[in-house]
């Protein structure tokens, strides 16, 4: 999509959340679970919906003119 937008000054890029602590995510889930679930990723933590709308609020903002065509994983390091 990027390349069919070159020239017009629009970005393309996606947010690639991991595990974050949505009501949806923690619906049916065991307090076992979510801490599992939480020491996964090395920031040992679930991410947060704030932690999320920042990643885009950067992407949609003046300092992320420059990121293009990309993918970016906002999952505080979750392989």
């Amino acid at each position: 999509m990027a390349n069919e937008l070159r020239g017009r000054g629009i970005t393309v890029n996606a947010v690639a959340p991991g595990p974050t602590g949505t009501d949806l995510f923690l619906n049916g889930k065991t307090d076992e679970q979510i801490a599992q679930l939480s020491k996964l990723a090395p920031l040992e933590r679930l991410g947060s919906p704030e932690d999320i709308a920042n990643v885009v609020s950067f992407l949609a903002g003046p300092d992320g003119g420059w990121v293009n065509a990309q993918i970016l994983r906002a999952n505080g390091g979750f392989a």
